[in-house]
């Protein structure tokens, strides 16, 4: 069985050519330190197996495997890594990637990922599905509460931006040159639109458990 390792930290290369080698006896496996080397010995040699790190000199991982992609070639790239965000998982497997799992856990999982991946199939290390799937569940929260804030207006929305900094409704009406009366209109209405219960401290309490995805919400 022919496999590629690249990584530039030979220690690591060496470990893992160890594992692979206790699976497979008699694999003829090649290691490479950079991007380019690694991309020149896969267009050469075309070993159906080539299990990149992301970052490398010369050409990162995921730049590797998109011009792997491109020329057709029958390598099919595993992708082991540290880097466990679900943007950098989605680019893996947009650019041409059938594995991804954490050097944290390639002991466990790499033969179990050669083999899906042998056959046609993609894989996804356990305990990167699990983080996912907890990322995904937060993605979903964010996209209810941008729902949410798209139901206001422009002047509520300020007015509830001005809430979230501690501003009194005094200041608020300061700041946007109208009458407590009306800001305090505007904090039922947007009370109501955010489906809270009509007490006197409830927008107050949701702004404290939503403050870390309102932040990350551009328009807010």
């Amino acid at each position: 069985m022919e496999l590629l390792i690249a990584d530039d930290h030979p220690i690591f290369r060496k470990g893992l050519k160890e594992i692979l080698l206790s699976y497979f006896a008699n694999a003829n496996i090649s290691e490479c330190s950079n991007g380019k080397e690694a991309l020149d010995c896969i267009l050469k040699t075309k070993p159906p197996i080539a299990i990149l790190d992301i970052n490398m000199p010369e050409m990162n991982g995921l730049e590797v495997s998109e011009q792997v992609q491109k020329t057709n070639s029958t390598t099919k790239i595993i992708i082991l890594t540290m880097y466990r965000d679900q943007e950098m998982v989605k680019k893996a497997f947009k650019v041409g990637a059938m594995g991804y799992i954490l050097k944290d856990y390639a002991v466990n999982e790499i033969l179990e990922c050669i083999e899906k991946v042998k056959t046609g199939g993609k894989y996804i290390g356990n305990e990167l599905h699990n983080h996912l799937s907890e990322l995904g569940k937060e993605d979903q929260k964010k996209f209810e509460l941008h729902e949410l804030l798209k139901a206001l207006s422009q002047v509520e929305l300020k007015t509830l931006k001005l809430v979230s900094q501690n501003k009194t409704t005094k200041e608020i009406a300061e700041l946007l040159f109208l009458s407590d009366k009306t800001i305090e209109n505007y904090r039922s209405k947007i009370c109501q639109k955010l489906n809270l219960p009509p007490r006197n401290n409830s927008l107050v309490l949701w702004i404290s458990e939503n403050k870390g995805m309102l932040n990350s919400i551009s328009e807010f």
